[in-house]
Parts: structure tokens; C-alpha cells; sequence
């Protein structure tokens, strides 16, 4: 049976299959292959399709949902739970960022308790060492923060929240390496990123996320949830803009 999914994936994406084993760099006929029998690909070959298309590999070949080799070693990514944020080590979010090398995503609303249990300028010196930085915080003028703010009792204080913390990484927003950009997109978990270790703090309705539990994450070769979470950052990161001037934001909410 075809897999349709790769194929309209492909298409969605303004691809042709010569195109698209370009990109990957495998021969059309692999690809095409891929599309009419069905093929399930090499893991390299996925991840690499997966990130390209913009989709988990789980969507374009369901079979790796059953395969126990593929379980066992999601279930390995899983280094550490805790029932809430506030019972996280404040040294683990600051070693998380020090030990990067290669890249660092926050995506929250406003994630106000990092500045608070680590230093922006840190962010600045991993960037000037040449770590890319990418900061995603929730539109204050949005839907999602508003939405957001009403479920957890918080109102416009959440909003306030996300204009704090603008403040805080105004610091860097100059060095290269560093770009922040808001977004008005649904969260069901607030996640930072650190090249192969992540910090997954779920959203659960109607309560703070500091109440709210914590995964710790380490990818691991052929695992789906480190990745899983990675390609929500960078579907983010897609829709999102730019922050433009900072002070401008900020001067519009205090003249409301």
C-alpha cells in the first residue's frame, strides 16, 4: 500500500520527489520507493525526512508506533520526573544552559522563573561562544496569553509576566547567536532545550505551570520523544515574529 502520508507531506511542502532526495541526499528512486511499497526508510533517512517535511516520524510511518526496539529506547530519553516544577534543582535549569554547546531553545509564555534561577547574561555568553540561541515567549497581545491567563486565575498579571521578562532578555537580544520571538501558539508544555537534554514542564488546565510536572529528557539513539518535543519548538519557532522594539511594547501597555 502507498504511504499517502509521505507523499502528500512531500507536496505540502511545494516538493518534488528529485527535490526532496536532493535535500535528504538519497537517489529519487529511494524516495519513490519510500512512496509506493511502502518502504520504511533507515533511521538516519527518517529523522532527516521528518525535520525536512516538518512532521514526526511517527505520522509518516505509524509501524514505528509497534516497533519494541523503538519503546524501549524512547522510554530510555526519560532520565528524570518530578511532580512539580518548584521541586526541579535550580542547578539543573542553570547546568542545563552552561553546558551547551550547540543550541538552546526556551519556549514558554513567560517563564519568568528563569531569570530568576539563572542570569540572562549566561544565555549571552553561550551565544558569544557560539551557541545559537532561540528564545519564544507568548504574545502579550495574543489570544493564548489572554486564554492562558483566565484558566489560571492570573488575568492580565500573566500578560505583566511576559513584559518582565522582555525586559530581562532585552540584555541580549544584541549579541549574535540570539534572536526572541513571540508567539500566540497553544502550549501544552513549556520546554527548554539544551543541544541533547531537555526540561519538559506540562501544562495542565486551570493550574500554574510551577505546580504542574516535570520531565527530564536525554535523547537517545532511535527514541521518539526527545525529537517528539523538538519538532513542536521548531513549529513555534515557524509561526512566530520577531519582537521588535522592546520598549515600544512595553510603553503601549502602560499608555493602555
Amino acid at each position: 500500500m502507498p504511504n499517502e502520508r509521505l507523499r502528500s507531506a512531500i507536496a505540502s511542502r511545494k516538493l518534488t520527489v528529485p527535490r526532496c532526495a536532493e535535500l535528504l541526499g538519497v537517489d529519487p528512486k529511494t524516495v519513490e520507493r519510500w512512496i509506493t511499497r511502502d518502504r520504511l526508510p533507515h533511521r538516519a533517512h527518517r529523522a532527516a525526512t521528518a525535520e525536512l517535511l516538518g512532521v514526526d516520524e511517527t505520522y509518516l510511518w505509524p509501524s514505528l508506533l509497534a516497533n519494541p526496539r523503538s519503546t524501549s529506547a524512547s522510554q530510555a530519553e526519560l532520565v528524570e520526573f518530578w511532580p512539580s516544577r518548584s521541586s526541579v534543582p535550580p542547578e539543573l535549569w542553570r547546568s542545563l544552559v552552561d553546558q551547551a554547546s550547540q543550541c538552546i531553545d526556551v519556549l514558554v509564555y513567560a517563564g519568568l522563573f528563569l531569570p530568576e534561577v539563572h542570569d540572562v547574561a549566561r544565555l549571552g555568553e553561550r551565544a558569544r561562544a557560539g551557541c545559537r540561541v532561540r528564545v519564544l515567549l507568548g504574545d502579550p497581545n495574543g489570544e493564548a496569553i489572554r486564554r492562558r491567563g483566565e484558566e489560571e486565575g492570573f488575568g492580565v498579571g500573566l500578560v505583566h509576566r511576559v513584559l518582565l521578562s522582555l525586559k530581562y532578555y532585552q540584555a541580549i537580544l544584541s549579541m549574535p547567536g540570539v534572536e526572541l520571538r513571540l508567539h500566540d501558539t497553544t502550549l501544552y508544555a513549556s520546554i527548554v532545550r539544551a543541544d541533547d537534554t531537555m526540561l519538559v514542564n506540562t501544562h495542565v488546565y486551570g493550574s500554574a505551570a510551577a505546580q504542574n510536572p516535570v520531565l527530564y529528557l536525554r535523547r537517545v539513539p532511535g527514541g521518539r520523544v526527545f525529537d517528539h518535543y523538538v519538532a513542536s519548538i521548531d513549529r513555534v519557532w515557524a509561526n512566530a515574529v520577531p519582537v521588535g522594539d522592546i520598549d515600544s511594547l512595553i510603553a503601549g501597555f502602560n499608555e493602555g
